[in-house]
């Protein structure tokens, strides 16, 4: 987290209140606008604390500026009076409070946006094989983030075959999607191409078309949600603890 205000007294206070909350690391602190962008840039932080009235730079600019050197961060502006004008600032921001509510709403504000955006994550991928292993990796590091490391294994092959069929048969760049609430690991694969993934019968020489019934074995449900926009998702959902065991 980065907290930026020109008041000291109000920074720690904020720090104090998110040391209490727990889960965060305040890694630098500015007072003014150039301080501000500077940091961001070096730290690359999740989350922004910003008062947008600074002495240097204030507002929309300020929230532009930052929004290009950490686009995925979230921010949360401490503003100092109710009536102060967010135009062309709210659509940029995940949240206002007002400086005169007590430091630890904020706290608990962060806490709670930070929680939803670290459960939900999203990477783009080419039309090519190389995608696979980029998908296994990345649901690895997502479960690793989110505490469901029981769910990486199976995960991994759910992603394998969704992917794989992306790559091969809608022959189209990929999305993937996750999300993980309530222990439930949702996993999305969303492609432009023609097409429907069906689960197959092997007999006991194919190498292949075992895909599918894995994924239905592992998963709690999974699906095809095609759209009037020829976008196609394919999706499962996995519970934890994970369906089968592995003992």
């Amino acid at each position: 987290m980065l907290l930026v205000d020109d008041v000291a007294p109000l920074r720690a206070q904020i720090r104090e209140a998110l040391q209490m909350a727990g889960g965060f690391e305040v890694v630098a602190e500015a007072d003014d606008g150039a301080g501000a962008l500077d940091l961001a840039l070096r730290h690359q932080p999740e989350l922004i604390v910003v008062d947008l009235a600074l002495p240097d730079l204030a507002g929309a600019e300020l929230l532009s500026r930052l929004r290009a050197v950490v686009p995925r961060a979230l921010v949360v502006v401490y503003t100092g009076a109710a009536g102060e004008s967010t135009d062309g600032v709210s659509e940029q921001v995940a949240g206002f409070v007002r400086k005169d509510e007590d430091v630890s709403y904020l706290a608990k504000l962060c806490q709670d946006l930070a929680q939803r955006h670290e459960a939900a994550a999203t990477l783009e991928l080419g039309a090519d094989h190389r995608g696979v292993a980029v998908a296994r990796g990345f649901i690895a590091e997502q479960c690793r983030r989110w505490g469901c490391v029981e769910l990486i294994e199976d995960a991994k092959l759910v992603l394998t075959e969704l992917v794989t069929n992306a790559i091969v048969h809608a022959k189209t760049r990929c999305e993937i999607r996750a999300n993980y609430e309530g222990r439930l690991l949702r996993v999305e694969v969303v492609d432009h191409g023609r097409g429907t993934p069906d689960p197959q019968r092997p007999t006991q020489l194919d190498d292949h078309g075992r895909g599918l019934l894995l994924v239905t074995a592992l998963c709690a449900a999974w699906g095809i949600d095609a759209r009037e926009d020829g976008c196609k998702i394919v999706w499962a959902e996995l519970t934890y603890p994970p369906m089968l065991s592995r003992n």
